[in-house]
């Protein structure tokens, strides 16, 4: 059955909107959780007795698990079906935050939030994607179902600084946590009404051993990022372990194909030419979101001495940006070619780091950080959804489970390298070298901005949509 046939006899325009609300309410809680915790950096940090490197530990680790689960997260909708995978990671992920907020020391709390809430948003996240291409056809109806969860999830990451703040000021940081079970409480009520078009089938494979030679390479690949300005020789023995798993992983992929097994992952996906540079461009745009994220916001409030809440405010810029921008996505897709959005959402974001770089380093006050941050969210916002779109809608119904897997899983690696590498270089000079480290940490976000306008021109000038 076609989505196209599947929405036809299905439900009416009404009922897929009330669908749509949980599955954009939750790729909303999943992104503000892996930026939220960016403003309480100073409070965890005396509560739990740990560093600022200790929480950027939980805040990278929290993306990695995402990142190294999606792609078998994906797969899984198709041998359990997308919605039961869709409520169990909602469950695993209200879990993993309650046991957050009453975290006694780091370790529970990497536990809670890094590990359970990780493992909760692989398996919740897929399913998103995939009900969304199934239940929304044509290039209007799916760019405005992508567009709306595209900017709640960009919305979640760059709102997470403010409303983070808020809750901690006002209350403490472990409300923020029970903010988080709340939302996800919300959610999974609402998501009992969203309809599965396609059965699940209890037959299909999983590939176990590709499972884990993925993840556990794309983890000692970050892990190797995150040792950088510790031990530089640990730093090369972690990412060389993690490439060499990484190729015996491509290796038993076509193995698995060459004998006529499926694989966790088709190499059949990496034929597209389009999908393939949409796939760059998402990478570079959580890489820059969460990279600036954490760079920010850690710098203001470790060199300048700004609380939660400052710190909060100061991200209502890109917010606000990203909205204006994610909101008009619908009636931008009718005017313009998706590649011209997306080329022009990086110039956007490109020039918004410029201008950080420019305006704050030696600069006092508070609002220089302003026009950079609304440039940046007025970049990302613009391109977030043509780039799933793009990608989502390059292949058949079929292969959903496993494009979605891969989409949110190059999405999520770059949030978790944007950490990890700006973060790093950060953490390595805050305290001797603020100014220099701050520098340098942008200047990398502005080289991988100027990488993913390479990656946009090389799209076609226009990208087929899949009308059903």
């Amino acid at each position: 059955m076609t989505a196209a046939g599947s929405t036809a006899a299905g439900p009416p325009a009404g009922s897929l909107r009330q669908m749509l609300v949980p599955l954009a309410l939750a790729q909303f809680i999943c992104s503000f959780a892996g930026s939220n915790m960016n403003v309480m950096i100073n409070d965890i940090s005396t509560d739990l007795n740990t560093t600022v490197q200790g929480v950027q530990i939980a805040i990278t680790i929290f993306l990695l698990v995402m990142a190294a689960l999606m792609i078998p997260g994906g797969k899984l909708t198709d041998r359990y079906g997308r919605k039961r995978c869709f409520l169990a990671g909602l469950t695993l992920y209200g879990i993993g935050a309650l046991l957050s907020a009453v975290s006694p020391g780091l370790g529970v709390l990497i536990l809670g939030n890094s590990i359970l809430e990780g493992v909760g948003t692989a398996l919740l996240i897929p399913p998103v994607y995939i009900l969304t291409t199934l239940l929304f056809t044509g290039v209007a109806a799916r760019a405005k179902a992508f567009g709306l969860i595209s900017a709640m999830g960009g919305v979640g990451a760059a709102a997470g600084p403010l409303i983070g703040g808020l809750i901690t000021s006002a209350l403490s940081w472990r409300w923020a946590f029970v903010f988080q079970a709340i939302v996800v409480g919300v959610i999974v009520v609402l998501g009992r009404k969203v309809l599965d078009p396609l059965p699940p089938d209890p037959t299909r494979p999983f590939d176990t051993r590709g499972a884990v030679l993925s993840a556990v390479g794309l983890i000692l690949v970050v892990a190797g990022i995150l040792a950088a300005d510790d031990n530089v020789w640990l730093m090369l023995g972690l990412i060389a372990a993690g490439v060499l798993l990484l190729f015996l992983f491509f290796r038993w992929v076509r193995a698995q194909e060459r004998a006529g097994r499926e694989p966790l992952l088709s190499t059949s996906l990496f034929h597209n030419r389009t999908s393939n540079f949409g796939l760059v461009t998402q990478n570079a745009q959580w890489l820059i979101l969460m990279g600036t994220s954490f760079t920010v916001a850690a710098y203001l409030q470790v060199v300048r001495g700004y609380d939660a809440i400052q710190t909060g405010l100061i991200f209502t810029a890109a917010t606000v940006g990203l909205l204006i921008s994610s909101l008009a996505a619908e009636r931008l897709a009718k005017r313009r070619p998706q590649r011209t959005l997306i080329q022009a959402g990086f110039v956007l974001t490109a020039l918004g780091v410029i201008v950080l770089l420019a305006l704050v380093t030696g600069t006092p006050g508070v609002w220089a950080f302003a026009p950079g941050l609304l440039l940046i969210g007025l970049g990302l916002g613009l391109m977030l959804t043509p780039s799933v779109n793009i990608v989502q809608s390059s292949f058949s119904d079929d292969q959903q489970g496993e494009i979605s897997g891969l989409s949110r899983s190059v999405s999520n690696l770059g949030s978790s390298l944007g950490t990890a590498v700006a973060g790093t270089i950060l953490v390595a000079g805050i305290t001797a070298t603020p100014e220099r480290a701050y520098g340098l940490a942008m200047s990398v976000l502005a080289v991988v901005a100027i990488a993913g306008l390479w990656a946009a021109a090389k799209l076609p000038k226009t990208a087929a949509n899949r009308a059903g």
